[in-house]
């Protein structure tokens, strides 16, 4: 019997993966284990490995394409064998989207009615964003999350793996962009004949779909393009698209704030040589700078716990809102919650060819230096090779990011959401100081603190930026913290 090769899901995160490139031909022979294909998804790169030893017949999708975690994309069986995932007829996957349903899940009633609050169906994020690819109708899926209160996305699976949601139009293959634009502009995505890559719809498709019979189009842009010549056209995809989409949500969802601070690193400065002198052979590697600021980072954020906190973008049962433990609030319609997060992992921002990637060291607080520099030279190291894990990059609570060695004095860092904050690190400048009524020379650095004023205000920020401030200008201090 054939068996699936399917898109694993690694990481709590990870909803869907790129196919990045197969790494055998269709119709080739495969041993078992096997790397026969590349995904892409969360800025990290793996392979996928056969499951069997046979012949590898790929289904229906291309590089580029992005596909939902748990899709069978080939299987291993004899040369006479079509692509079909075990249990489907080949006439039940011609479109890729309903291959998600061939993963095991429970069973589901479909016509079960989700417990509603306030004409509000409680679901995860990731469920609703499946739903929402799929076309499918939340208060039709049973939920099991949660006390069986909240939908998750394994049940939107079991849903989806009924024989009757197969007779049900799915939502059309579209940006990430069209469907924003269609959300706001009230428009059916069936009712709009994609014209991008696959029949894909774009922004510009949605947009026409929305203007009004004679009515005059409106530009997908306010700028004047000029006509002058182009030396290269990049697509925007992969890690590029990913990151575009993200800090541009960014920018237009969080009302951001950035605080300024200048702190005297001199005895920081001294301390990382003297670290450097006497533990670089034992440890294998010399502490930088991004270690010890890390650690000062986590402690400030254990202790201001605000700061380590998040804004969710949906609502939540009521008693589980209710329960003083949460740590935080319902806004005024019940939209969003703060949440204070228990474990501090600090996302550090890091160049590689491949785009900008942020690497977390989980529970960074509770780390020595020595534990810390490790884990973050692991990391650093699989994400500028192209071979991150998922939860490599994945569970962040706050991301520290440094552009002090291109010399950059301050910078307005974006927020990586659903983080509160990030705190951008300029270069350290011997710098002439007032110092007991001389001048000095001293290792002068700024400080950037962008925060969400959605959860934090500027005191409370600010007091949170001294103190980081006040461990850099002391960090024996931190033997006290």
């Amino acid at each position: 019997m054939a068996k699936d090769v399917f898109i694993p899901k690694l990481g709590q995160t990870m909803e869907e993966a790129i196919i990045a490139r197969w790494l055998v031909e269709d119709g080739a022979k495969v041993e078992q284990g096997q790397e026969v294909l590349e995904v892409e998804t969360d800025k990290a790169v793996f392979a996928i490995e056969a499951t069997g030893r046979g012949v590898l017949h790929i289904g229906p999708y291309k590089p580029g394409e992005v596909v939902p975690v748990l899709t069978v994309v080939a299987i291993v069986g004899k040369p006479e064998d079509k692509f079909a995932p075990s249990g489907q007829q080949a006439s039940e996957i011609a479109k890729p989207a309903e291959s998600a349903a061939s993963a095991p899940v429970a069973a589901t009633d479909v016509n079960a009615q989700v417990v509603e609050r306030n004409g509000k169906v409680f679901a995860s994020p990731r469920a609703r964003k499946l739903a929402e690819a799929k076309g499918v109708d939340l208060s039709r899926v049973s939920p099991t999350g949660y006390e069986g209160q909240r939908v998750a996305e394994r049940d939107v699976l079991a849903y989806l793996s009924q024989p009757r949601q197969k007779t049900e139009s799915p939502l059309p293959k579209a940006t990430p962009v069209a469907q924003r634009v269609a959300a706001d502009a009230g428009v059916d995505l069936r009712t709009v004949t994609g014209t991008g890559p696959g029949g894909k719809i774009t922004k510009d498709d949605v947009t026409r779909a929305a203007t009004p019979v004679g009515a005059p189009a409106v530009a997908a842009s306010s700028v004047a393009i000029p006509d002058v010549e182009v030396l290269e056209r990049v697509p925007l995809k992969g890690v590029r698209a990913i990151i575009a989409d993200r800090l541009g949500t960014s920018v237009h969802t969080t009302a951001r704030v950035t605080l300024f601070m200048e702190a005297d690193a001199t005895e920081l400065v001294n301390m990382r040589e003297r670290l450097k002198a006497r533990v670089e052979k034992e440890w294998g590697f010399a502490p930088g700078y991004n270690d010890l600021l890390a650690k000062i980072v986590a402690t400030a954020l254990r202790r201001f716990p605000y700061m380590n906190a998040r804004l969710t973008p949906e609502a939540i049962p009521p008693r589980q809102a209710a329960h003083p433990a949460t740590g935080g609030g319902m806004g005024k319609d019940g939209d969003y919650f703060i949440e204070r997060l228990a474990h501090v992992n600090v996302g550090m921002a890091v160049d590689t060819d491949r785009g900008l990637l942020v690497p977390v060291v989980h529970d960074a607080d509770q780390k020595s230096l020595r534990q810390f520099g490790q884990d973050f030279r692991e990391r650093v190291d699989r994400a500028r090779n192209g071979r991150s894990l998922p939860d490599d990059l994945t569970g962040g609570t706050f991301t520290i990011t440094n552009l002090g060695m291109y010399d950059v004095m301050a910078f307005t860092p974006v927020i990586n959401l659903p983080e509160a904050a990030i705190l951008g690190l300029g270069s350290i400048t011997p710098q002439p100081v007032a110092r007991d009524g001389a001048v000095v020379i001293r290792q002068m650095m700024v400080l950037s603190l962008v925060f969400d004023h959605r959860l934090v205000d500027g005191a409370p920020a600010g007091r949170f930026l001294q103190y980081v401030k006040n461990l850099i200008e002391e960090p024996y201090l931190l033997i006290a913290a």
